[in-house]
C-alpha cells in the first residue's frame, strides 16, 4: 500500500496524527520507555501516596524529538501505566492528563520539526513549562485529595527532583544526540513532520 501524497496529510500545526504504522510504533516504543523511566526510580512519599521518578526526562524527551502529539500521547499514557504497575492507581487519571500536557506543551513550545541546531532557546523554554505545568498540576491535584500540607512536601519534590533532574537529563540528551537522530533518520521524521 502506498503512502498517501504528504500534501493531502491532515495534522495539527505542522504534525500528522498517528494514523500509520510508523508513528503508532514510536508512541508505543515512546511510551513504554516512560512507563520504565517512571518505575525504574521510584522513591515512595507516604504523606501524599505518591512517588518521585525520573519520568519526565521521558516526557521531555520525546515532546523535544516528535513534538506535541507524540510528546502528548506517550507522555500521558506511559506514565499512567506506569501509576497502575507500581500500584498507585489514585493518581492514574491526573497523570495522564497533567503527563499527556506536560508532553504536548513541550512538544508544541519545542516545535521539533523546524530544528536546524543540536539545541535552541525555545527547547529549554519548552522544558520549563512542561515542568511547571508538571508541578502545579500534581500540587493542584494532591491538594484537591489529600490537603495542602501533604500537597506542599510533594511540591517542593516534585519542583526539585522530578522537574529538575528531569529537565537536566532531556536537555543533556536532546544536546547529545537529537540532531544526529533527525539527520541520520530523515524518512522517519518525514513520516511525523507535515513539510
Amino acid at each position: 500500500m502506498v503512502d498517501e501524497d504528504i500534501s493531502t496529510k491532515k495534522g495539527f500545526i505542522g504534525y500528522i496524527f498517528p494514523k500509520k504504522t510508523l508513528s503508532l510504533s514510536i508512541v508505543g516504543i515512546f511510551s513504554a520507555l516512560i512507563c520504565i523511566l517512571t518505575m525504574v526510580i521510584s522513591v515512595p512519599i507516604p504523606a501524599t501516596q505518591g512517588f518521585i521518578n525520573i519520568g519526565d526526562a521521558g516526557v521531555m524527551i520525546t515532546g523535544l524529538m516528535f513534538g506535541p502529539i507524540i510528546g502528548g500521547i506517550a507522555g500521558g499514557v506511559g506514565s499512567a501505566l506506569a501509576d497502575i504497575f507500581l500500584t498507585y492507581t489514585i493518581y492514574a487519571p491526573a497523570t495522564l492528563i497533567i503527563k499527556g500536557l506536560e508532553g504536548f506543551l513541550v512538544g508544541i513550545i519545542a516545535d521539533p520539526k523546524n530544528l536546524k541546531s543540536r539545541i535552541n532557546f525555545r527547547d529549554i523554554f519548552a522544558v520549563i513549562i512542561g515542568g511547571i505545568v508538571m508541578t502545579y498540576g500534581y500540587f493542584l491535584y494532591e491538594i484537591f485529595i489529600f490537603g495542602a500540607p501533604g500537597a506542599l512536601y510533594e511540591f517542593f519534590l516534585n519542583a526539585i527532583i522530578q522537574f529538575g533532574l528531569g529537565g537536566i537529563i532531556a536537555i543533556v540528551f536532546i544536546i547529545a544526540a537529537r540532531k544526529n537522530i533527525t539527520d541520520n533518520l530523515p524518512q522517519v521524521f518525514d513520516k511525523i513532520f507535515l513539510s
